[in-house]
């Protein structure tokens, strides 16, 4: 199959989006990317259980825990008795926790600030609107995969 120049350049594009990551990562905590997932899902949605955090990232929950468990233990997030079944927890932010997302969240806002400052407001606007075409289009072809997916999963728990 033949790669088309535009999708040469989406390529390029995405992974220097993630060089992103990389610049804004640096200070006295540095979070990798699933850890500034999971505090930024955690602060923006509230405390979740483990699983419902490994279905969001589509993860399997035995990854996710050893992800979390990272950052219980650099204090950046905790457990507690979830009030609607007590044999269950669910996960939350430390304060310390939000405080290296709310820097790490400064930062990298501070970084696109001076990738686009030159842009005048239309090319802000219409880069905007491109992306939120782009993010619903990748929702969609998701989600069009989830039920393939989930029927593969089913097929090989059934098999085992």
């Amino acid at each position: 199959m033949h790669t088309t120049r535009i999708e040469q350049q989406l390529t390029i594009l995405l992974r220097r989006v993630q060089r992103i990551h990389f610049t804004t990562s640096s200070g006295e905590v540095e979070l990798d990317r699933s850890a500034y997932g999971i505090l930024a899902r955690l602060v923006d949605e509230g405390p979740q259980r483990l699983g419902l955090l490994a279905q969001a990232f589509g993860l399997d929950p035995s990854t996710i825990t050893r992800q979390v468990q990272a950052l219980e233990h650099e204090g950046l997030v905790e457990r507690r008795p979830d009030p609607t079944d007590r044999r269950a927890s669910l996960l939350d932010c430390t304060l310390h926790g939000r405080q290296v997302l709310t820097t790490t969240r400064e930062r990298r806002r501070e970084w696109l600030r001076a990738a686009l400052g030159d842009w005048d407001e239309h090319d802000h606007e219409e880069f905007g609107r491109l992306l939120e075409k782009f993010n619903l289009s990748i929702d969609k072809v998701v989600q069009e995969c989830l039920p393939h997916a989930d029927a593969a999963e089913g097929v090989s728990a059934a098999g085992a």
